[in-house]
């Protein structure tokens, strides 16, 4: 049951943080602007998102760590989520 809320607040976290790019990326091209990614490619520049809290419709908090440690956090989060549909899919031992 743990492991089941986990991975539903996991998914949950990750959709939220990939559904909230394509947003970004549509507006800096409709104002002529450069996609983010290609105005600069400095691993270690800092990058701060809004994440909505899980379970409200209002509150959020401000993340900001560098580009090298959102993508590795996308690939932590995928990785997750393919391991658990992978174990969902195994029969259980008992």
């Amino acid at each position: 049951m743990r492991n089941t809320l986990k991975v539903s607040l996991l998914a949950a976290t990750s959709g939220a943080l990939l559904m909230a790019a394509p947003p970004v990326l549509a507006q800096a091209q409709a104002n002529g602007q450069p996609a983010p990614a290609a105005k600069d490619k400095d691993p270690n520049r800092v990058i701060c998102q809004k994440i909505q809290e899980t379970g409200s419709r209002v509150a959020s908090k401000k993340v900001c760590m560098t580009a090298q440690q959102w993508e590795e956090q996308r690939r932590n989060d995928r990785e997750y989520v393919e391991d658990s549909q992978q174990r969902s899919l195994e029969p259980n031992s008992g």
